[in-house]
């Protein structure tokens, strides 16, 4: 009799293949089509970022279906960045955390509290940064504070000059309502993209802490010219947390 969890592995695999030769067929059209050099390059992150999370959630996933449902789920965080992104490929901060906790149906001014001032990412740092917060808010609504009635999440940032070099950008994820958290029994995925995809393309740094009542994440990346850059503004119509 077969095994079922080799009838598993053939299963992945063949997800797996399915999904390098759909991106290798989306390369050759690109090609053909002579797209412009700043989209191609814009398609060639999006499609490196998704043959990352392709290997390393297939990696981590105990059967197919977890490995679905999970790859969905970031497919679906990367794709909201290119909705996101304005003419120029920039993605707006407050609009990537807000966006993804819409799709969980967390609300601004209901469940969370969003504060910080305006901030514009490239388009790498976004895809990078958006599957960072995706993996922060689906572990709060499976797993954390935000499974539960009176669980909140905040998230604030903050930039500020660091000499030499560029500025610093801090974003504090601070989850709130939990009870008995405690930490993983084992290192997943969202840690992965948290600790080593974060500093390997931005150059952050990220600590995370399990408090009793939640988690509590902290980002620090500079600011430089491939990452992004702070937006200057009127302070009456800074982002204040209020609902949109």
């Amino acid at each position: 009799m077969t095994d079922p969890r080799d009838l598993a592995a053939r299963d992945m695999a063949e997800r797996l293949a399915a999904l390098e030769a759909d991106n290798a067929r989306l390369r050759r059209l690109l090609d053909e089509a002579g797209v412009p050099d700043s989209l191609r390059h814009g398609m060639r992150n999006t499609m490196a970022m998704m043959r990352t999370v392709i290997h390393r959630s297939a990696e981590q996933s105990a059967d197919v279906e977890t490995y679905v449902a999970h790859l969905d789920g970031r497919f679906g965080a990367v794709m909201r960045v290119q909705a996101a992104t304005d003419a120029f490929g920039d993605a707006d901060l407050h609009t990537l955390i807000s966006d993804e906790l819409m799709f969980h149906l967390v609300r601004e001014g209901e469940q969370a509290a969003l504060t910080g001032p305006r901030v514009r990412l490239r388009p790498k740092a976004a895809l990078v940064l958006a599957l960072a917060l995706h993996e922060l808010t689906s572990n709060a609504v499976e797993h954390g504070t935000l499974a539960l009635p009176q669980g909140r999440v905040t998230a604030a940032w903050r930039v500020a000059d660091a000499e030499p070099g560029p500025p610093v950008l801090t974003l504090d994820w601070a989850e709130t309502g939990g009870s008995g958290v405690q930490a993983p029994a084992r290192r997943g995925f969202g840690t992965d993209v948290l600790e080593d995809m974060l500093a390997y393309d931005l150059g952050a740094q990220t600590s995370l802490r399990y408090a009793p009542d939640g988690l509590r994440c902290t980002i620090r990346l500079p600011l430089t010219d491939r990452v992004g850059h702070s937006v200057a503004e009127d302070p009456e119509t800074a982002w204040e947390g209020e609902a949109r």
